[in-house]
């Protein structure tokens, strides 16, 4: 048999030299082990849903298509693509190998990882998830956790941009028992920002005009990323209009161009500008806008002292609340304009170097104190509703919407300001006189007490110095009384003035109402007023009895002359009185007679000779009383001559 075996060679199979033992042992290790490691793998086939891969094994194992799926790349799997799977199970229930992709990207990545982290070196990875407290980072293959806080410098706002889009990173800790991995992209930025700073700040100069991101926006301005350094754009630096808040104008991860301001080697601090970068239209607003013309602009901004207008973009006036009406005053602008309501404006004054303008919106109207003072000129009578009452006059509305003034002064001739104040209420309608209109300052004077005449005018010419006078008491005070004298002119006469023995100078013995004679010492004209003396109507009154009755040569003494005086004055009292009775006695006389002659037309003859007979009686009576009269007068000037020769002798 062994020979026949020798002689039929080319039947029998082909020695096999290779050592299977030795095939196994290469391919599994040393260990034998197959569940648990990585090995090379040949895609035998692939759909939607499955990778069927041949390890080598008695049969072939199959992985989930998304395990092949890397975050932000399309997955492509063609058969005889060679990958590594991670071998979990040998044989499940099934007899089927279990493999996994991604345990296996895992392994590999932990190990590329774990020489990037002792190396101190970046890695890259993809933001893919979020989770509390931070983000979930891809790091080919194996997941790392990214802290909110070192996602970058700054806060971020919105992770939007960043998500699904490579990113370098820092490991700040790795646990492969705990499968734990801390990364870092703010490290990177603060590295890469520290070089990219040093450049940038050694070839920065003022005027530089540079690109940036903005990073973020305040209330006062935006923070603009030039590449490694932040600078400051000012809200006033952004546009030559007015911008209310940056947002108005940017947004948050704009690119802008920007020029350099102001920078500061030492804090390494970097003002910028945009409007700087565009022509100034304060340049030729003196051109632009004369004084005196009128424009049109849109009211931006309202405050308390007045409304801002912009004429055009990047120039502003100021419409002070003075000139924004002419008759409303004390009212805020807010009440007359509104923000973004185009309005009229007159330009009053230019400032190129202070960069203003002052506008007036009331100039464009017609001035009320002019079209008062054309239709109503000095002396013209008005009437209008007493507004307000102060302590120094009335307020009266006059057309046009405009108030104008009678002062205490001007509203009575015979009574004092504050007795005339109390006669009216706010509301009455009153007569005034126009007495003055002021443009300039915007005030109209009135006058109640010019409707009348003066009675200190029409009686100056009655009333001279050293006249006498009648008085009428007006009020008692402590230095003397106050008089009328005549249609109310006003007169004063001092306690000293009120009578010659000082022990008679009291105000006192007075009374408000009464009246007594005295005489003009003073005519004031500038003061309105009259300064009387009873003391001088009574020397005056003495001088004349003494030069009518006698002198002090003769002996008499003054009372004896007076009371000589006096008792003729009496006497021509008492004649009076009895002429005054007699007149009355006559007048009544003559009703009888009228009556008697009415009795007498009644009747006949007998009535006619009563009348007769009545008038015969009246008559006969009435030359009995003129008798007895003429007697009296003689016989009084005869004894007042008399005793007068009897007591000078």
């Amino acid at each position: 048999m062994a020979q026949a075996d020798a002689g039929g060679g080319a039947d029998t199979a082909p020695a096999i030299t290779e050592n299977f033992a030795e095939l196994l042992e290469e391919s599994l290790g040393t260990d034998g082990r197959f569940e648990g490691r990585v090995v090379k793998g040949t895609v035998i086939f692939a759909d939607a849903d499955i990778v069927l891969v041949d390890v080598g094994l008695k049969s072939e194992g199959r992985v989930p298509i998304k395990e092949f799926e890397i975050p932000g790349q399309e997955t492509v799997i063609n058969p005889g693509d060679a990958v590594d799977v991670f071998i979990e199970r040998y044989e499940d229930k099934d007899g089927i190998v279990r493999l996994s992709r991604e345990k296996a990207r895992r392994e590999e990545a932990w190990t590329e990882l774990e020489k990037a982290f002792n190396a101190t070196e970046r890695v890259n990875g993809i933001i893919f998830g979020r989770v509390k407290g931070g983000f979930i980072v891809d790091l080919a293959g194996a997941v790392a956790f990214l802290p909110g806080s070192q996602v970058d410098i700054r806060p971020v706002r919105d992770i939007g941009p960043l998500m699904g889009s490579p990113q370098p990173f820092q490991i700040l800790k790795m646990d492969r028992a705990r499968n734990n991995i801390v990364v870092s992209r703010r490290a990177v930025l603060e590295e890469t920002r520290a070089d990219a700073r040093s450049e940038l700040i050694s070839n920065l100069k003022e005027g530089q005009v540079l690109e940036g991101v903005v990073k973020n926006i305040t209330d006062y301005g935006a923070f603009v990323d030039l590449g490694g350094v932040d600078g400051l754009l000012h809200v006033t630096d952004i546009a030559w209009r007015r911008i209310n808040h940056p947002t108005d104008a940017l947004q948050i991860g704009e690119t802008i161009k920007v020029q350099v301001i102001r920078f500061n080697a030492e804090t390494q601090r970097i003002s910028l500008g945009m409007k700087q970068l565009e022509a100034d239209p304060w340049e030729n607003v003196k051109t632009t806008y004369p004084i005196g013309e009128r424009f049109t602009g849109r009211v931006t901004n309202i405050t308390d002292y007045g409304a801002f207008v912009e004429l055009e973009p990047g120039v502003e006036g100021l419409v002070h609340v003075s000139e924004m009406s002419w008759t409303k005053k004390n009212i805020h602008p807010g009440k007359i304009v509104s923000t973004s309501q185009e309005v009229e404006v007159v330009v009053l004054d230019t400032d190129s170097e202070k960069r203003r303008i002052s506008l007036g919106l009331k100039q464009c109207g017609d001035n009320p104190w002019e079209s008062f003072m054309a239709q109503y000129p000095v002396g013209t009578e008005v009437e209008g509703e007493i507004k307000n009452i102060t302590e120094f006059g009335l307020f009266i509305g006059l057309p046009g919407e405009i108030d104008g003034m009678a002062h205490l002064s001007d509203l009575s001739w015979n009574k004092s300001g504050e007795e005339a104040l109390a006669e009216h209420k706010k509301g009455e309608v009153v007569k005034a006189k126009v007495l003055d209109v002021d443009v300039t300052k915007e005030r109209i004077s009135l006058g109640l007490k010019q409707l009348s005449e003066d009675p200190f005018e029409s009686g100056k010419d009655n009333i001279k110095k050293g006249a006498v006078v009648t008085c009428t008491i007006s009020a008692i005070v402590d230095t003397g009384i106050e008089v009328t004298v005549g249609e109310g002119i006003p007169g004063f006469i001092r306690k000293s003035e009120l009578s010659r023995e000082r022990s008679e100078q009291r105000p006192d013995r007075f009374a408000a109402g009464d009246k007594v004679d005295a005489k003009v010492i003073q005519f004031d004209k500038g003061q309105r007023k009259l300064t009387l003396s009873i003391k001088a109507l009574e020397a005056q009154e003495e001088k004349k009895a003494m030069a009518e009755f006698g002198s002090s040569d003769s002996g008499a003494s003054l009372g004896d002359i007076l009371g000589a005086a006096i008792k003729q004055k009496a006497q021509a009292k008492n004649v009076a009185k009895d002429v005054a009775e007699d007149e009355v006695k006559a007048v009544a006389a003559k009703a009888e007679e009228e009556h008697a002659e009415e009795a007498a037309a009644e009747s006949d003859e007998p009535k006619v000779k009563a009348k007769t007979k009545a008038k015969a009686k009246v008559k006969a009576k009435t030359k009995a009383k003129a008798k007895v009269k003429t007697k009296t007068k003689a016989k009084a000037k005869t004894t007042t001559k008399t005793e007068t020769k009897a007591k000078t002798e």
